[in-house]
């Protein structure tokens, strides 16, 4: 019987390739993509030049900049028979799953999607056809980043009865999917806001739908496949559904009675078990700086509207750190994201796909850099069993 070694479940703290793309420190509560701070980015950058930077490594120039926007104005549009595909959905269809499909119908029609074989390329010593894979592989998606708002807006078109609303080349990428989504020219508060809280869910180091992403591009597949894939790593509440079970919660306490019912409610809730969502992270010790600028935009937009819901929240929040912050347990983003998005007239269960409108940036960009020095991602399992002769029962004999 061989030794059984030591079992990391779930590969936490396993670290197997070197990345450049973003970074988190835990302890002090820090995100930096390529080495600059989360907070610069939101206070002075746009969503359409955080993609370009996640991609190529550093901050774009002028007419770089005026270059990459025009290329993803250029793919907003959805082939006709992509729209059909979303029509024969049925009406129920989650949105997440609508954009996996749509993702998927979306790869027939990219000119650089050729045979399968062609990935081998990323293997070989050929540096000719190992740059023109890449090279696919990039120009691919670009094409995404600018489809996911469209195929995003256009089934929550669908679903309601209605035609998906023709793509604008005035807005900006927020403003775009804002008027995907919901059919009005949005504000330029509303704009601003959906653009940084894109920045912000743009990249996060190696999370579960990035590292699903590597791997299926590990094994020399395609763009198109390895995103899908991330989609619906995506997808689980685990990693990218808990900003709608934190607005859920803040509404619970707003229909008991709103801010002086919040310590009943919290009593109830820990009597079963059960935690505040939005509080801690796998990585995170220390306050979350995504959730700190999304906190200060909620802040923004509940002098419009949903201030109750705000006041709870940060009512909460103060509760809650009081009682665990010790621990290192402090608000991420979606404790405040799931509120933000709900302000500006978003349906809960599109809040995830939001989640994918911007992270689909940070995977592209994570693939690319895998593949510059692509190895089969192919970890192993210890076999519990130990059983090697095991005798075969017929059908007929077994009890």
């Amino acid at each position: 019987m061989s030794q059984q070694p030591e079992i990391i479940r779930g590969m936490q703290g396993v670290v197997f390739t070197i990345s450049n793309v973003s970074a988190i420190n835990g302890q002090e509560g820090k995100l930096v993509y390529r080495g600059i701070p989360i907070e610069e980015l939101a206070e002075h950058s746009t969503f359409e030049e955080v993609s370009f930077l996640l991609m190529e490594g550093r901050l774009p120039r002028k007419e770089e900049l005026e270059a990459f926007n025009r290329m993803l104005k250029a793919h907003r549009a959805l082939p006709g028979e992509v729209v059909d595909v979303l029509k024969k959905l049925p009406s129920n269809t989650h949105p997440m799953d609508a954009l996996r499909t749509g993702v998927s119908a979306l790869a027939g029609f990219d000119p650089d999607l050729g045979d399968p074989i062609e990935g081998m390329a990323l293997m070989g010593k050929d540096e000719e056809a190992r740059k023109a894979y890449w090279e696919k592989g990039k120009r691919m998606g670009i094409r995404m980043i600018a489809a996911f708002p469209t195929l995003v807006g256009a089934w929550e078109q669908i679903r309601n009865g209605k035609q998906p609303v023709e793509p604008r080349d005035d807005l900006s990428h927020a403003g775009h999917f804002l008027h995907s989504m919901l059919g009005t020219v949005p504000s330029d508060t509303a704009t601003r806001v959906m653009d940084v809280a894109l920045i912000l869910h743009a990249a996060h180091g190696m999370n579960a739908s990035t590292f699903t992403g590597i791997v299926i591009a590990s094994t020399a597949s395609d763009m198109y496949s390895a995103i899908t894939g991330a989609i619906g790593a995506l997808k689980g509440p685990l990693h990218g559904g808990a900003n709608q079970q934190v607005l859920r919660q803040l509404r619970e306490i707003q229909e008991m009675g709103g801010v002086s019912k919040i310590q009943e409610w919290l009593d109830n809730l820990l009597s079963q078990k059960g935690r505040v969502m939005g509080f801690g992270h796998r990585v995170y010790k220390a306050y979350d700086p995504r959730a700190r600028i999304l906190k200060r935009w909620a802040g923004e937009l509940a002098k419009e509207q949903e201030k109750e819901l705000y006041e709870i929240a940060v009512k909460l929040e103060e509760i809650n750190i009081q009682k665990l912050g010790q621990k290192g347990i402090f608000p991420n983003v979606d404790f405040y994201s799931g509120l933000v998005y709900g302000a500006l007239g978003i349906p809960v269960d599109q809040f995830t796909p939001i989640f994918a409108v911007a992270r689909v940036s940070g995977w592209v960009a994570d693939i690319l850099e895998y593949w510059k020095d692509n190895r089969l991602i192919r970890p192993r399992a210890y076999y519990g069993d130990q059983v090697w002769d095991r005798p075969y029962t017929p059908v007929e004999e077994r009890g």
